[in-house]
């Protein structure tokens, strides 16, 4: 039996395509292994969002062409936002990739496939999904819409992607009724900007209208969605956070920075203020909501007093987790092509670190309020000879038990709080 390895890297999107490309070699035959030693063939789905995930994918390539030199038949395919639509150039530079195919392109690895006898049918270009995946936890990613608009100055991903393409409201549905089928208990939908769902399509159904179908969809337990823009997220879908029983209460809500004239140089389309409101509207209409987002330290031009109104907007919107990241130029970006880089690689290192050192402060404060209290965990493994899993506002906990826990709903005790996760004892 051929064997397969997938290495992925980048966000949810990544992995969800990577869970995709899984079914389909499962379905041909092949069986998957855990390193590249072996195996007969190899995917790196990959990212080139910042610069040290490139690297990463760079390193990898060139790991590879010394694995093909010693194995001749080893076959490489590459996907993921290394590869846009001018795949000659990256054949140049890589020669020993047998295969580039953009995200999402599965027809083009279908062909390939075909082509190498690999028994890849059509029919399995929808509502495959690795069962291996599946059957090792309840939770699923499900892409519901590619691509992005908005072209924010910093991003690549635009480029990379394309425009945006929604998937039927009908397709999403038959493809989560088949996962729940198999034991899927949470689902999350993913998308570069997950609230502009549905305006492409015919009748102009938004993601609130796909929220409530799959709200109806018996033994699905949970319904997470993301990465949502500020600037698209609506009253309708906000009200439908609140009253859908299966949406858990959480968002990942980016603000990227806390400085107007910074936010208009990423070109974000709304200012701080307009952010504040959203986040009150939120949360006086979810009151259990818990929040994510995230900041960029040292765009191009930000001065210190403009990085301090990003720390102090974390400290008024007290976050349950902030994603920080030291801004990076990517070739073909607004930003690349308008901005010098400017901002000392030790200054965006010391901001970065004020934002962690801020928000680590912060969880610590929120999380600390959930000790001797009773958490609802969907249980999803073990690590550590503990069991794991989340609560519907998305805090990661621990417990131990002899019993089999896996994709249950466990009543856990909380007893001891951090600023990342949580550890408790189950409630008997």
């Amino acid at each position: 039996m051929p064997r397969y390895f997938i290495w992925t890297i980048g966000c949810q999107m990544n992995k969800a395509e990577s869970q995709q490309i899984a079914g389909y070699l499962d379905s041909a035959g092949y069986q998957a292994i855990n390193s590249f030693s072996n195996a007969d063939l190899v995917v790196l789905n990959t990212c080139v969002v910042r610069q040290s995930a490139e690297n990463k994918v760079l390193g990898t390539l060139g790991l590879l062409k010394g694995l093909k030199n010693e194995q001749p038949n080893l076959q490489i395919l590459v996907t993921g936002c290394l590869v846009n639509s001018n795949t000659q150039e990256l054949k140049k530079r890589f020669p020993h990739v047998d295969l580039l195919f953009k995200p999402g392109d599965y027809h083009e690895l279908v062909t390939w496939g075909q082509k190498q006898g690999i028994p890849i049918g059509q029919r399995l270009l929808r509502y495959t999904h690795n069962h291996a995946w599946i059957t090792s936890s309840p939770c699923a990613l499900v892409p519901i819409i590619q691509g992005c608009d908005n072209f924010c100055s910093y991003c690549i991903v635009p480029y990379k992607r394309g425009r945006e393409v929604s998937r039927p409201v009908e397709e999403i549905v038959c493809e989560v009724e088949a996962l729940v089928e198999r034991g899927i208990k949470e689902v999350t939908l993913l998308g570069q900007n997950v609230d502009s769902y549905g305006q492409d399509l015919p009748g102009h159904p938004d993601l609130a209208d796909l929220l409530n179908e799959l709200n109806s969809i018996n033994d699905l337990a949970r319904i997470r969605f993301l990465t949502n823009h500020p600037k698209d997220i609506s009253r309708k879908l906000i009200d439908t956070i609140a009253s859908v029983n299966k949406v858990c209460e959480h968002l990942e809500l980016p603000v990227q920075a806390g400085d107007d004239d910074i936010l208009k140089a990423m070109r974000r389309e709304y200012t701080v203020e307009q952010y504040r409101k959203l986040v009150n509207t939120i949360r006086r209409k979810v009151p259990q909501v818990s929040l994510s987002t995230d900041i960029i330290v040292g765009f191009p031009g930000e001065t210190e007093e403009q990085f301090e109104r990003s720390l102090s907007l974390v400290k008024e919107m007290r976050f349950d987790v902030v994603h920080v990241a030291a801004y990076s130029p990517r070739p073909g970006t607004i930003a690349w092509r308008e901005y010098q880089d400017d901002i000392p690689a030790e200054a965006k290192k010391e901001r970065l670190n004020k934002i962690e050192e801020l928000q680590a402060a912060i969880a610590s404060e929120i999380n600390s309020q959930l000790q001797g209290r009773q958490a609802e965990v969907l249980v999803e493994g073990r690590k550590g000879g503990k069991w794991f899993g989340r609560t519907r506002s998305n805090k990661l906990v621990f417990f131990e038990d002899d019993g089999d826990w896996l994709g249950q709903s466990a009543g856990i005790q909380i007893e001891k709080t951090s600023p990342w996760s949580l550890k408790g004892e189950v409630k008997k």
